[in-house]
């Protein structure tokens, strides 16, 4: 049995509750601390050291979040007043935890600051409410201009004089402080400290200042001859299971060949939302984060990874059914699933990334699996929130049924997979949001608490969900609780069971 240490990015199901979903039990045991943060209430450092000190000194391996060890979350990451010298200081702590178990392998991620396209202060400062657009208009403008574009330029001088001083003092300077911390994990990475280091591009975009500092990162990532041990992306909730993936294989010294099949000839070439570059680039960058290796042709291949993008930009998956040439015409479904049950049927694993829509799956594809008697036979299946978010999903659930098969645990999170990216998100939340949450004086960003009636109203549409459009596994599924553990409708921890 290997002992596993995991300090995840932030308290979210996401987070700390999928990686040990997957992973935890066969020949890995997961430790995760006790206590974490809430939302934009950081995580207590000290409370974070100690565990990390007590756990790491007999573990094999670490996966740890650089955001979460340092600011507390990825939230506080975004609100925090650290000084430089305070966040370098916490830092170190990781070479004190090499120093005391030199033999245990350490993988580290650490985000690239965000920049929102919209005004909202759910998960920035406050002050993004007001001029979150705007701030992220200049920083495509200062982008632009950095290209040698005079228009850049000038609108760029317009939004820095209409936006108060203040604001753009304290978002450029705490900016510049995490870019700062970048640069020096990258120090850890050269001493051998970190064996490897992911850096996600949280809600990317080809222009601004996210995509500004990643230029930084990459420069000094060549700089110190570091690209075979760290990788710049598009991604960030997915990492934990990434690097639980990537652990799995290097303890087993395994490196799994993965074929990527597309439903859409056009897909590796579409560039997804919240995201800076070719859908195929990011498949290169997930596999090799993961452990993998691509495979020249699915005969030569131990995972297939079926992707299901369109080869235009992905719509959300709230607008199903989608009936337009893009989607129809241009995605060929039929017979890429026909494709997939052949595989299948040939002894293939087939793990499902399902990025045919943002935030939710394809209800089509759902209805074909259930028709066929398919929806547990598949090696994985993810479809929440960005293509990023469901790739890695999908790629650590492949090496996960390569190492240990479809035993209960794993046919659970297969469940639940359908069940939340399926129900809740393509369907439930919209249903409850428009119809059962105004009669109880709540709202999307307001759910009355992690349970009540907000919680029993999803609880009951998702149970209806399961009995018609999961019929064929529905008596072997059971949904036990339904939470919000930020209080607000966008993500919901479903607890499920599924017989094995």
């Amino acid at each position: 049995m290997k002992k596993i240490v995991l300090l995840p990015l932030d308290e979210r199901p996401c987070n700390a509750g999928f990686p040990p979903a997957l992973f935890d039990g066969g020949d890995m045991e997961l430790h995760l601390p006790p206590r974490l943060g809430d939302k934009k209430t950081p995580a207590d450092y000290g409370a974070l050291e100690a565990f990390l000190l007590e756990a790491c000194r007999d573990a094999d391996g670490l996966v740890l979040s650089v955001d979460m060890l340092v600011y507390g979350g990825l939230i506080p990451s975004r609100l925090h007043r650290l000084d430089s010298q305070e966040a370098g200081r916490r830092l170190e702590l990781l070479r004190t935890l090499r120093r005391n178990n030199p033999a245990m392998r350490l993988f580290a991620f650490h985000c690239i600051m965000r920049c929102p396209t919209y005004s909202s202060d759910e998960e920035e400062p406050d002050y993004y409410q007001e001029w979150g657009k705007e701030l992220h208009q200049l920083g495509a403008a200062r982008h632009r201009a950095r290209n040698g574009e005079a228009e850049g330029a000038a609108e760029a001088q317009e939004l820095a004089r209409r936006i108060p001083a203040a604001v753009q003092e304290d978002y450029l300077g705490r900016r510049a402080g995490n870019l700062a911390l970048n640069l020096k994990t990258l120090e850890l990475v050269e001493d051998g400290t970190i064996d490897f280091l992911a850096v996600p591009q949280d809600d990317a975009a080809p222009l601004g200042f996210t995509a500004m500092d990643q230029a930084e990162v990459r420069l000094a990532v060549r700089k110190r001859h570091l690209q075979q041990r760290v990788l710049i992306y598009p991604g960030a909730d997915e990492l934990g299971m990434t690097l639980l993936a990537r652990m799995s294989n290097e303890l087993s010294g395994r490196r799994p060949a993965v074929y990527p099949l597309y439903a859409s000839a056009g897909a590796p070439f579409v560039i997804p939302p919240y995201e800076d570059r070719p859908l195929g680039e990011t498949v290169r960058c997930q596999l090799a984060a993961a452990g993998c290796r691509p495979a020249a042709a699915p005969e030569q291949a131990d995972l297939i990874l079926a992707l299901t993008a369109p080869p235009v930009k992905m719509a959300a998956a709230a607008v199903q059914p989608r009936l337009d040439l893009d989607y129809d015409v241009g995605r060929s479904l039929a017979p890429f699933f026909t494709e997939l049950c052949f595989w299948m049927d040939s002894g293939k694993p087939v793990s499902i990334c399902d990025n045919a829509y943002c935030n939710g799956g394809d209800l089509e594809l759902l209805s074909m699996l259930d028709s066929s008697g398919r929806l547990l036979d598949v090696a994985g299946y993810a479809g929440w929130n960005t293509s990023a978010n469901t790739m890695g999903t999908a790629i650590a659930q492949g090496v996960r049924y390569l190492e240990r098969g479809a035993d209960e645990a794993f046919l659970g999170f297969l469940a639940l997979r359908y069940l939340e990216d399926c129900g809740y998100d393509a369907v439930v939340r919209q249903a409850v949001t428009a119809e059962d949450l105004p009669r109880l004086g709540l709202n999307y960003r307001d759910t009355g608490g992690t349970g009540g009636e907000a919680a029993a109203c999803v609880r009951r549409r998702l149970q209806a969900f399961l009995d018609t459009s999961m019929a064929s596994i529905a008596g072997r599924v059971t949904l036990e609780r339904v939470s919000f553990p930020w209080r607000r409708m966008f993500e919901a921890e479903l607890a499920v069971r599924c017989r094995f």
